[in-house]
């Protein structure tokens, strides 16, 4: 079947088998890798993309249902002079990951939580991220780079400035 679609600002036009997962067509047939496989059954969200702008888990997303539509991998918010966007750039300032594995889908989904809400709260960030797991970080990095690139920083960042 083939399907048209806008893949990181690409107008792109591929011949795919209809049960093609997104996931797949955005490595196999892209060449794209920021997405990863982590479980294939949504529990991960380590193939986390958004899809007109908001985060999905390409891995329960059929290639041919983003027919006509945009996605934007972790690829993709990278400005053609390199320049990482906010929120890797704070994912990189605050030591946001330690694997790697699942920081591709982490920043998709605080990407698309930030589009949300410019302005979350500690809370409001771990219920957005809920549905991306990390097994090496414990999390306190990641909560803490979506708050800086919100231009937010804890309590605990500021209680110690307070007293240095």
């Amino acid at each position: 079947m083939e399907i048209k679609l806008t893949v990181n600002g690409t107008a792109r036009s591929d011949d795919v088998e209809p049960r093609l997962l997104l996931v797949h067509y955005l490595r196999e047939v892209c060449g794209l890798r920021a997405a990863n496989v982590g479980c294939d059954t949504t529990s991960c969200g380590a193939c986390t993309v958004l899809l007109d702008g908001e985060s999905v888990k390409s891995c329960t997303v059929l290639a041919v249902q983003a027919n006509g539509r945009s996605v934007t991998t972790a690829e993709g918010l990278v400005a053609e002079d390199g320049t990482m966007s906010a929120v890797q750039q704070a994912f990189r300032e605050n030591h946001g990951l330690q694997c790697g594995f699942c920081t591709p889908g982490m920043v998709m989904a605080a990407t698309s939580l930030l589009a949300e809400n410019p302005d979350p709260t500690e809370q409001q960030v771990r219920e957005g991220l809920e549905g991306n797991f990390c097994r090496c970080t414990g999390y306190h990095n990641i909560v803490r780079a979506v708050l800086a690139a919100a231009g937010k920083r804890s309590g605990t960042e500021a209680s110690s400035e307070a007293s240095a």
